[in-house]
């Protein structure tokens, strides 16, 4: 049956916190029949990390994904790599691992692709590391993109960063910020806004998603006093969405779209990079913000943090934001992954 499916959450880099951090959310979580899980990993590596933390986590290494569910409450099931962790070593990414955490990621999309695996859950990458490897994408999002257009799926993946306060949709994602100007256009922010409207009609259960859309200049350009961008490119898209049925408003001025009675009037925002979008969230709703990724065939979320290195091998790191992705994700496949 369809809520039998496990989710797939991957290990991340195995330098960084991800690894601890699936042993702690298995504890919490072994009970909650929802958010069973297989974890994509290397079980040795997986096991000698948990025990030098001090996270006392049963491993139990699968053959087949449906074991997942048979053996979630008793002990974190893995279903192992053909790559396995070279080093690992806590704080120091190496390169030789980039196979296996690429591995992971490549094998957890075809899962959930192949209906065995309801959802994604992601555990973060250290990208530098990455990008030594060869690994040409700006990040986890593009990649997913990529993965889902070779299968007929869209193209264009859209971050969203979600809590329970605030929703957030940078439009410019992992870009210079002199180059935002040249890269917004109107065409990209329409787009950008339909793909949210229509996720969050779909997985999140908003019939008629209220989108607010920031503008990019201060107090959105004083009709192009402060810069022509506001008027120009997004004054356009704010009418196409209209036009499109979507119940778009904007541009607001960034400076006071965040507080508590500006929030109650919408669902979203649409913010014009990436710190515009990611400050307020963070601020907000540090450690339970979830990145979800809109616009693919297949739900996807991933903790909103990164690798936190310094922490990697202490069993200090807080699995809060990582749970809120395992819930979330199930709770998007339940109601229309």
């Amino acid at each position: 049956m369809h809520e039998q499916r496990p989710l797939a959450v991957t290990m991340g880099e195995p330098a960084g916190i991800g690894p601890e951090l699936v042993g702690m959310a298995w504890r919490i979580l072994r009970h909650d029949a929802q958010c069973r899980f297989v974890c994509l990993a290397d079980p040795r590596f997986l096991h000698r990390r948990l025990r030098a933390a001090g996270i006392d986590v049963p491993i139990v290494e699968i053959d087949a994904v449906p074991e997942a569910g048979l053996r979630f409450a008793d002990a974190l099931p893995v279903l192992s790599l053909d790559s396995p962790v070279a080093s690992g070593e806590p704080g120091r990414p190496d390169v030789a691992d980039c196979p296996a955490v690429l591995e992971a990621i490549h094998t957890a999309v075809a899962l959930v692709q192949d209906g065995a695996c309801r959802a994604l859950v992601t555990s973060p990458v250290q990208k530098e590391t990455l990008y030594l490897s060869g690994f040409r994408f700006p990040g986890h999002t593009e990649l997913l993109g990529q993965l889902a257009a070779r299968r007929g799926g869209p193209a264009v993946a859209v971050m969203m960063l979600a809590s329970a306060q605030l929703r957030v949709v940078p439009v410019t994602v992992h870009v210079p910020l002199a180059d935002v100007p040249r890269l917004l256009t109107t065409d990209l922010i329409v787009s950008t806004g339909m793909i949210a409207a229509t996720d969050l009609a779909r997985r999140f259960a908003i019939p008629a998603p209220r989108l607010a859309v920031c503008g990019l200049n201060p107090h959105a350009g004083e009709g192009g006093q402060i810069g022509t961008e506001d008027r120009d490119v997004i004054v356009p898209a704010v009418d196409r969405l209209i036009a499109a049925g979507i119940a778009a408003s904007g541009p607001h001025s960034a400076d006071t779209l965040f507080h508590p009675v500006a929030r109650t009037g919408y669902d979203a925002v649409l913010a014009m990079y990436h710190d515009q979008a990611l400050i307020p969230i963070k601020t907000i709703a540090f450690d339970t913000a979830v990145n979800v990724t809109l616009g693919l065939p297949f739900v996807r979320t991933s903790p909103d943090h990164g690798t936190a290195l310094q922490l990697a091998g202490t069993g200090k790191a807080d699995p809060t934001s990582l749970i809120c992705a395992i819930r979330m994700a199930a709770e998007m496949a339940d109601r229309g992954g």
